[in-house]
């Protein structure tokens, strides 16, 4: 039987504190079963929003992940494309979503923004904030980047 609700961890990367002003460049999402079990995944690239500008903080950590850079541009979606994937993706995905955020990162933010701007909709039932939540869902890092990766074994 398929869940009734399921939780969903994104991950993203960006070139810049807020949307708008700056992009999101990547989203990589998973969603959870009640029990912590993995039953799906998203990834995709997404292009710059026109007129947005790289913030000079993520330019110098760009510059130091020069790789990953070149990874978040390969393939690459328009927004509308990217976000209309993604929604695609979810509605596949049987039961009520929950958004898990964690508040540190800016994963809510861009994507909320996003998927307003870009397809209409925040399409999930709930958002929790549940310190530790996200950790506990996705002990591994979900994140498709080499320098991510690299981070996660050194910290």
């Amino acid at each position: 039987m398929p869940p009734d609700h399921v939780y969903v961890s994104t991950h993203i990367h960006t070139d810049g504190p807020i949307p708008g002003p700056h992009s999101l460049l990547t989203v990589t999402s998973v969603a959870y079963a009640p029990d912590g079990g993995p039953i799906g995944t998203f990834t995709t690239n997404v292009r710059e929003l026109p007129g947005a500008t790289l913030h000079p903080v993520a330019l110098q950590n760009w510059r130091r992940r020069a790789e990953d850079w070149l990874s978040t541009r390969r393939a690459s979606l328009p927004p509308a494309l990217a976000m209309k994937s993604y929604l695609r993706w979810l509605d596949r995905i049987p039961g009520d979503k929950e958004f898990v955020a964690d508040t540190a990162e800016p994963d809510y933010l861009f994507l909320y923004w996003y998927l307003q701007r870009f397809a209409g909709q925040w399409p999930f039932a709930r958002t929790n904030t549940e310190v530790g939540l996200h950790d506990r869902l996705s002990p591994t890092p979900m994140c498709p980047l080499a320098g991510c990766r690299l981070l996660a074994r050194t910290s």
